[in-house]
């Protein structure tokens, strides 16, 4: 199992922008030292409790301050953008980062940002699949470029002039693309089949519970047969909320208080999907009465929490439970107490990973 990073972020409101940037970086350049294998965040433009509003900007202020990891979006909607402009922003940060961007794609974002750039009545996983396959025929196809689709048409034919390069974009490093990364929330998800037959690669959503996301896995596998390519689970991604602690006793006061960090993200996320009708992803089984589905809840059966013993047989169990994938995304959680907040990601990397992995080569 590889272990990788995630965070959306979610942070109080009241907390200082500036303050806040700042501890999503530290959080990211420590996830660099310990060896995390990537870090994806987030993307929003009108919401204060998760300020990143560009993800793209975010990271390439972070590129002379780590060494190894991976970066990229979690993610980028792409039906905010227009595909001239993402193929030319993604095609420069993956050159900046020597190849070592992972580019997290989806077609949604909050309620706000869909209504805001108009595309509250739109299918937004066909706007996402068309912005997409345009910037493949920017990167790939000749110049001049003369595209046509649904939403989006564009052309350079009146203003191509090769002979100093003007009408054509630049191409990434990575071909044809850099790898594509998906979150998966909705139960036996087509979509993450879809993704797996165009070589893409989904992230199980961490807060879904574990009964639906055991159904991705099917459906990923699904996809990897219908493209003729072996069934290996191991592109499968899942991603948890996890703290680590030195005691058990520190870990459930942090982490299953509702009062603590991990409390106020599962309440800010349960009031924003269950506004959208979306609070059965919350639900310990199936059509679970939402008056049932409590904050309270989801920090005991959502939230890996306790010390490196008794964290690395959670993983474990979660393993059984859902599937043997093949990357471990830690959530990035705001680090009411920094300390605790560092010390967590530590001890996953340097004492849980090693132990969840000798377990499994036991196995």
């Amino acid at each position: 199992m590889q272990l990788a990073y995630f965070t959306q972020p979610v942070h109080p409101i009241h907390r200082d922008y500036r303050t806040v940037l700042r501890e999503n970086m530290d959080a990211i350049i420590l996830a660099d030292r310990l060896g995390y294998e990537e870090a994806l965040v987030g993307e929003h433009f009108t919401d204060l409790a998760e300020p990143i509003t560009s993800a793209l900007m975010f990271l390439a202020r972070l590129i002379p301050e780590i060494k190894t990891i991976k970066l990229g979006p979690g993610i980028v909607n792409l039906p905010v953008y227009h595909p001239v402009m993402l193929a030319g922003h993604v095609a420069m940060i993956d050159h900046l980062m020597d190849g070592r961007f992972v580019w997290g794609i989806g077609p949604g974002g909050p309620p706000s940002d869909i209504e805001v750039f108009g595309n509250a009545k739109l299918d937004r996983n066909r706007k996402m699949i068309e912005v997409f396959d345009q910037i493949m025929k920017i990167w790939w196809g000749e110049a001049p470029y003369d595209v046509t689709g649904e939403f989006f048409a564009f052309s350079t034919r009146n203003t191509h002039f090769p002979e100093i390069g003007q009408g054509i974009a630049p191409k990434p490093l990575q071909r044809p693309h850099p790898p594509v990364r998906v979150t998966a929330l909705t139960p036996h998800s087509h979509g993450i089949t879809l993704a797996a037959e165009r070589g893409w690669q989904p992230i199980s959503c961490q807060y879904v519970q574990d009964h639906w996301i055991a159904t991705h896995l099917l459906k990923y596998l699904e996809g990897l047969r219908n493209i003729k390519m072996p069934a290996d689970p191991s592109g499968w991604r899942v991603a948890k909320c996890i703290f680590v602690a030195d005691d058990d006793a520190t870990a459930r006061r942090y982490a299953r208080s509702v009062a603590g960090p991990y409390g106020f993200y599962f309440s800010n996320l349960m009031k924003k999907l269950g506004r959208g009708g979306r609070l059965g992803l919350f639900g310990t089984y199936p059509n679970q009465p939402e008056a049932e589905i409590t904050v309270e809840q989801s920090l005991e059966t959502q939230v890996i929490a306790g010390s490196v013993n008794s964290v690395v047989d959670q993983i474990l169990a979660l393993r059984t439970r859902v599937g043997p994938f093949g990357t471990l995304y830690y959530t990035g959680i705001d680090w009411a107490d920094r300390a605790l907040g560092e010390r967590s990601m530590v001890l996953m990397a340097e004492q849980v990973l090693p132990r969840v992995n000798a377990a499994l080569q036991a196995a």
